[in-house]
């Protein structure tokens, strides 16, 4: 009989929070972690929606941008110049001091063949790593795990979310999403009490199996992430937050390679000036905070950050103070080891555009490639399934 401290639904719900992995952590985060670990991090930053790369990135001495955007171009004394042709949005200050730092690579034309303007396929082919023309049941960053890791305690990969994506999941492992580390912990002692209480349940016998290594993992992240408490002001939204957890969980020495987070809400077709530069404000300022923190604490130089979006928008601005769904786009790549910082590579053409779009340049998985292989030091053939060519930012 259920007890009284938890109705069923609540326990069926908690009970697939378990089984699912969402209340699990792997066995690495326990009180022995694996020694293989090489000390380097990549955090992946995703931009849900598809954002505008021309207003990020913008060709401010191009009289095209404004023929196609008579209202939606910045003006020109409003971006802040990066060269002599480009310009950031005025929004990223954070950035632009990044970029100064020599901490921020911007690769131009990012996409692949065949394009897709689908929100939901496009992201599956960025996440799986896929062409447009297969369709993969694993995530780019899952394979990683299961073709680097033969011990499935020695490697995982941590998500900012409740739930999992497609980038994170394996054939063999996935990632563990979580959402506040102290909730966690909370949670855990929580649902030892419930699964006690209803252990005549017919999940109980299977719960009872997984509650120890939940409880060993959950109490070995709560210590481990008392080792850090970061000093810096972080802004006051739930993406910096983020971002902050994952610097004292990389402060602290846990050791997971793969950290990822989204910010959502690019999917600008009307009133696109305001909203687009409310969410750049919130990222740059963030990533700027998060790049000192690391700094302070001598983790900079170990991390890799790369920031994407699903696809970028149409070259012509709409009839509603917007954009539609495009093709290529800028990929940002930030970090203390960059070899070529700055900007990578020209911006697609305004003139010779792909139906509307631009044209891409760089193939998204030439930038997974490089990372894989040059960061990570994995096999980037195998987990893509073939070879792609490598760029020189790192």
């Amino acid at each position: 009989m259920l007890g009284s401290s938890i109705n069923r639904r609540d326990f069926l719900r908690k009970s697939s929070l378990i089984a699912s992995g969402t209340l699990l952590l792997p066995n690495f985060l326990q009180a022995n972690p694996f020694t293989e670990f090489n000390g380097k991090r990549l955090v992946v930053v995703q931009f849900s929606g598809g954002n505008d790369g021309l207003n990020t990135v913008i060709p401010f001495k191009n009289d095209l941008l404004y023929q196609l955007r008579p209202t939606l171009a910045p003006s020109k004394n409003e971006v802040l110049r990066i060269t002599n042709e480009l310009g950031l949005n005025s929004a990223m200050t954070g950035l632009r001091s990044l970029f100064d730092d020599g901490d921020l690579c911007i690769l131009n034309g990012v996409g692949y063949p065949n394009p897709s303007r689908s929100h939901f396929r496009s992201m599956d082919i960025w996440q799986s790593g896929s062409s447009a023309e297969e369709y993969w049941s694993s995530g780019w960053l899952g394979r990683y795990m299961d073709n680097e890791c033969e011990n499935p305690e020695q490697l995982t990969a941590v998500e900012m979310n409740n739930i999992l994506s497609l980038a994170m999941k394996g054939e063999r492992l996935k990632g563990l999403p979580l959402t506040n580390i102290n909730q966690f912990y909370r949670s855990s002692k929580q649902i030892t009490s419930d699964i006690r209480e209803n252990h005549e349940h017919p999940m109980a016998s299977f719960l009872h199996k997984t509650l120890a290594d939940t409880k060993n993992s959950a109490a070995y992240l709560f210590e481990k992430n008392k080792i850090y408490s970061s000093s810096k002001t972080y802004p006051n939204n739930p993406f910096a937050k983020q971002l902050k957890e994952i610097a004292e969980m990389i402060v602290s020495g846990v050791e997971s390679p793969v950290y990822y987070v989204s910010l959502g809400g690019f999917d600008t077709h009307n009133n696109q000036e305001g909203r687009q530069k409310r969410l750049l404000d919130i990222y740059s300022q963030a990533i700027k905070v998060f790049a000192d923190d690391l700094k302070q604490n001598d983790e900079w130089k170990n991390t890799l950050l790369m920031t994407f979006s699903e696809f970028g928008r149409r070259v012509k601005q709409n009839g509603s103070g917007g954009t539609d769904h495009g093709k290529a786009n800028n990929v940002f790549v930030l970090g203390g080891n960059l070899k070529k910082p700055g900007v990578y590579n020209d911006l697609p053409s305004l003139s010779k555009l792909d139906q509307g779009d631009l044209k891409h340049s760089i193939d998204f998985r030439e930038v997974y490639s490089t990372i894989l292989k040059k960061w990570l030091d994995a096999d980037s053939s195998n987990i893509l399934g073939r070879s792609f060519d490598t760029q020189n930012f790192i």
